[in-house]
C-alpha cells in the first residue's frame, strides 16, 4: 500500500503524581485526544480554564476517516486558531452530483452566498485535523498539559467530583477533578464503566472506505452514484482528499465478508472498474465498517459530560460526526468555562444537554433517513427510491426528496432556556438561537471578517447610529464584566467618538453593507452573541435593562433559581443526570 502520509509519534513523560502522598485536584481532566477531546481542551484554554488532557496511545489517528469538515467547524476552529493551515492544506468543495445507473440527475451548491471566509466544506483527513490540533494545545502548553500514553483504568462518579485512575509504563496514578470531560470515543470505556449506554441501532448493511492514491481527472466535487453499471444494485461515493488521495466508499450488502473485503487483491477490481482499465492508482489505506445512528439519553452523569462520539454516534452520510461533535464543544466549554470561574451557576451545564441533545437528535434523524434512502430494505422502499430518481433529472420538486446525505448544517437552538428578547420583524435567519453570519469588515482600515470579532465572550453588536444615552451604555459595560460592545459604521461613515471612547469597545466598518443587510442592522439596532457566536437576544431598539437581564438568562441564573442551592440536585443531577436516565428505553430508528 502507498503512504502519504507519515503518523509523527508523540513523546511520554512520567506524571508528577506518581508516587504522590495525596492525590491532586484539579478542575478539568478530559480524556480522549482525537478531535473531540483537543478541541475542547483548546476553547477551554483560550477562555482561561487549565486542564489535563490523557490518551492511552501516542499519534494522530491512523488512517483517514473523517474527511469533510464544514463551514461551521471550520468557523469555530478558526476561533480556536487553526483553521488556516486546514483551509491551506484542505480542498475546498461546494458542488455535488448525483448520478442515477450511468446518468447524472442533478448537482446542488452549498454554498451560493458571497461574504464568507471560509468555504462551504473542505475535505481534509482526520489525522491532519488532528495534527493541527495538537499543534495549537502545544501552543497553549500553559493551559494545557498533554499526556500520551496515559490510560484511565478506573472511574468513580460523586456528586461534587469525579475520581479517576490511570495507568502508566511507570505505574499507577490518581487524580480528582470537579469535571470530567469523556471523549474516548463509540465504544467508551469509561461509559461502560459508569454502567451507562448510548442506544439506538445498528444498520444491516457494511461499507467499504477505498483511499486510493492517483492524478486523476475527476474534478474537485461530491460525487454519489446510485446503482451504477461499475457497482450494480449498490452506491458508491468519491471525494478528493489532500495529497492527490481519493476517498471511495463502495457500498457491498449485509452479507459481505469484513476479512475478505479488506484484501487489496479484492479492493483493486472495484477500484479499476469504477476508474477504467487504464488508470493507473495504489491503495493507500482501507477499511470495512458497519455503522450505528445512536446517542446517549443525558450526556450528563454527575461531573462526567460525555462529548464526541461517546455521547452520540451517526452514520457518516452527511459528514455529520465530527461536524456534530465540534458543534457540541463549543456549545459546552464557554458554560462550563464560566461555572468554574464562579461567573455562572451549575445549572448553567444543564443546557449543554438541553440544547446538544437537540442537535444529536437532528443529526441522527438525517442520518437516519439517509441511510434509508441510499440502502433500502424493501421492494417498495426500493421503488420509491428509484422512482424519485428518475423524476429528478427533470423536475425540481422531486429533487429534495433525493437523500445521498443531508449535508451538515449548523443547529439552531431556537427553544433553548437560554434565549433572551426577540423582534421578529428583524431577518429571521438570525433569530435567537441562530448562529452568528459572517460578514466582510473593516477593522481600522484593514479588511477583516465579522465572526473574527465575536466568540469568547458576550459581544452586544450595536449600530453605530444610536440614541441610546452613552452612560447607559457605559453602565451596562462597567456591570457586565463578560460583555464586550461592537459597534457597526456604515461605509464611509465614523461613529460618534463618544460611542468610541467606551470601555470594552471596537468600531469595525460594514465594508460591503453585508452586516446590515444579513442582521438588518438599522438605527438603535442590537444583538447580544453569546461567546460560542450564537445569538443570544435582539432588539429593534436597544434597552440596556433588558441587556443585563438578557445576560443573566443566558448565563443559566434564571435556572439556578429552579433547583436548591447547594442539594444534590444541583451537584448531581442538575441535567436530570444518572444511570437509571440513560437506561431508559428509547424509539429505535427505522432500518
Amino acid at each position: 500500500m502507498s503512504n502519504t502520509y507519515k503518523n509523527p509519534v508523540y513523546p511520554y513523560h512520567r506524571a508528577p503524581e506518581l508516587g504522590a502522598a495525596d492525590v491532586r485536584h484539579c478542575p478539568v481532566v478530559i480524556v480522549g485526544g482525537g478531535p473531540s477531546g483537543l478541541a475542547a481542551a483548546v476553547d477551554l484554554a483560550q477562555q482561561g480554564v487549565a486542564s489535563i488532557l490523557l490518551d492511552d496511545n501516542n499519534t494522530v489517528s491512523v488512517g483517514s476517516r473523517a474527511i469533510c469538515f464544514a463551514k461551521r467547524t471550520l468557523e469555530v476552529m478558526d476561533r480556536l486558531g487553526c483553521a488556516q493551515p486546514m483551509l491551506d492544506k484542505g480542498v475546498t468543495w461546494q458542488l455535488g452530483k448525483v448520478f442515477f445507473h450511468e446518468r447524472q440527475v442533478y448537482e446542488f451548491n452549498l454554498l451560493p452566498e458571497q461574504g464568507h471566509r471560509v468555504p462551504a466544506f473542505i475535505n481534509l483527513q482526520q489525522y491532519y485535523f488532528e495534527e493541527y490540533l495538537v499543534d495549537r494545545a502545544r501552543d497553549l502548553n500553559d493551559h494545557i498539559d498533554l499526556r500520551w500514553k496515559h490510560k484511565v483504568s478506573a472511574v468513580e462518579s460523586f456528586d461534587d467530583s469525579t475520581l479517576i485512575s490511570v495507568e502508566t509504563e511507570d505505574g499507577e496514578y490518581q487524580l480528582r477533578c470537579d469535571h470530567l470531560l469523556v471523549a474516548d470515543g463509540a465504544n467508551s470505556r469509561i461509559r461502560d464503566m459508569l454502567g451507562l449506554e448510548s442506544r439506538g441501532q445498528v444498520f444491516q448493511d457494511r461499507f467499504l472506505i477505498a483511499d486510493v492514491v492517483m492524478k486523476a481527472e475527476f474534478p474537485t466535487e461530491r460525487w454519489f452514484w446510485f446503482d451504477p453499471p461499475f457497482h450494480p444494485n449498490q452506491s458508491v461515493l468519491l471525494h478528493k482528499q489532500p495529497d492527490n488521495v481519493w476517498r471511495i466508499d463502495f457500498q457491498l450488502g449485509w452479507d459481505a465478508d469484513p476479512d475478505e473485503e479488506k484484501k487489496e487483491h479484492n479492493i483493486r477490481p472495484r477500484v479499476q472498474a469504477m476508474l477504467g482499465d487504464d488508470v493507473e492508482f495504489e491503495l493507500e489505506w482501507a477499511s470495512v465498517y458497519t455503522f450505528r445512528c445512536r446517542k446517549m439519553d443525558n450526556f450528563i452523569h454527575r461531573r462526567v459530560l460525555f462529548i464526541g462520539d461517546a455521547a452520540h454516534q451517526v452514520s457518516p452520510f452527511g459528514a455529520r460526526g465530527a461536524n456534530g461533535a465540534i458543534q457540541s464543544i463549543e456549545n459546552l466549554t464557554w458554560k462550563l468555562a464560566r461555572v468554574i470561574k464562579g461567573e455562572a451557576p451549575l445549572a448553567l451545564l444543564a443546557t449543554y444537554n438541553d440544547e446538544r441533545q437537540h442537535g444529536a437528535s437532528e443529526n441522527l434523524l438525517n442520518s437516519t433517513r439517509s441511510t434509508d434512502f441510499i440502502t433500502p430494505k424493501s421492494r417498495v422502499s426500493r421503488l420509491f427510491r428509484d422512482t424519485t430518481l428518475e423524476l429528478a433529472e427533470a423536475f425540481p420538486f422531486a429533487r429534495s426528496l433525493v437523500n445521498s446525505g443531508r449535508l451538515s448544517l449548523p443547529s439552531r437552538y431556537d427553544d433553548s432556556p437560554l434565549n433572551g428578547d426577540d423582534d421578529p420583524t428583524l431577518p429571521a435567519a438570525q433569530a435567537p438561537g441562530a448562529v452568528a453570519k459572517d460578514a466582510p469588515i473593516r477593522l481600522s482600515g484593514t479588511p477583516g471578517w465579522l465572526l473574527n470579532r465575536l466568540g469568547n465572550r458576550f459581544v452586544l453588536m450595536i449600530s453605530g447610529c444610536q440614541s441610546q444615552p452613552l452612560d447607559e451604555l457605559a453602565g451596562v459595560l462597567e456591570r457586565c464584566a463578560d460583555l464586550d460592545l461592537l459597534i457597526v459604521s456604515s461605509p464611509g461613515q465614523q461613529a460618534p467618538p463618544a460611542l468610541t471612547r467606551l470601555p470594552r469597545t471596537r468600531v469595525i466598518e460594514d465594508s460591503q453593507g453585508l452586516v446590515a443587510e444579513r442582521y438588518g442592522l438599522a438605527r438603535d439596532v442590537g444583538y447580544l452573541i453569546r461567546p460560542d457566536q450564537h445569538i443570544s437576544a435582539r432588539w429593534r431598539r436597544i434597552d440596556t435593562g433588558r441587556v443585563e437581564a438578557c445576560m443573566k438568562r443566558a448565563l443559566g441564573h434564571e435556572l439556578a433559581a429552579t433547583y436548591a442551592s447547594g442539594s444534590n440536585e444541583v451537584r448531581g443531577s442538575v441535567a436530570h443526570s444518572s444511570a437509571d436516565a440513560n437506561a431508559q428505553e428509547v424509539p429505535r430508528a427505522r432500518a
